[in-house]
């Protein structure tokens, strides 16, 4: 596979430090994917980050700290934007899948953006959607060599 949408797990994960294996582990899969340009993020990860990162961590970061991590995000990142077309195939999906809406969004958003796969601890690990292979890069199971070749 060679694209990954991240879910806004990946990326709290990568601070919170009360989770050392899942930090490393987060660390681990952006450093691998961020410089080969295979991972995406969407507007929605950007926002969930935030609001988890300064409010629902054990540890969380200050507002202006997180909005400077979210900047950064935004700039080294391709980010895709949740348009009409994702929200009304997220409510379709939601309904057809059974999935919480916003477990439905985001794979609506690697749905309809040919994003083949999604990094998230949320789904069960190797799960199909129409298409959208779902992985957890927390597994045990889970290597870095399943991103794909460097």
């Amino acid at each position: 596979m060679s694209d990954w949408l991240l879910d806004s797990n990946v990326l709290v994960y990568a601070y919170d430090v009360h989770e050392p294996e899942k930090q490393a582990r987060a660390v681990e899969v952006l450093d691998r994917l961020q410089p080969t340009r295979q991972g995406r993020l969407s507007t929605q990860v950007l926002g969930e980050f935030y609001r988890v990162a300064t409010g629902k961590l054990p540890s969380p970061l200050d507002p202006p700290e997180a909005a400077a991590r979210v900047e950064r995000l935004a700039r080294t990142w391709h980010v895709l934007s949740i348009t009409p077309q994702v929200a009304v195939e997220a409510a379709s999906g939601a309904a057809r899948l059974q999935l919480p809406y916003w477990d439905a969004q985001l794979w609506a958003t690697a749905k309809l953006n040919q994003i083949p796969g999604v990094l998230s601890e949320d789904f069960e690990d190797g799960r199909v959607l129409e298409g959208v292979t779902f992985r957890n890069p927390f597994a045990p199971a889970f290597a870095l060599a399943d991103l794909g070749p460097v």
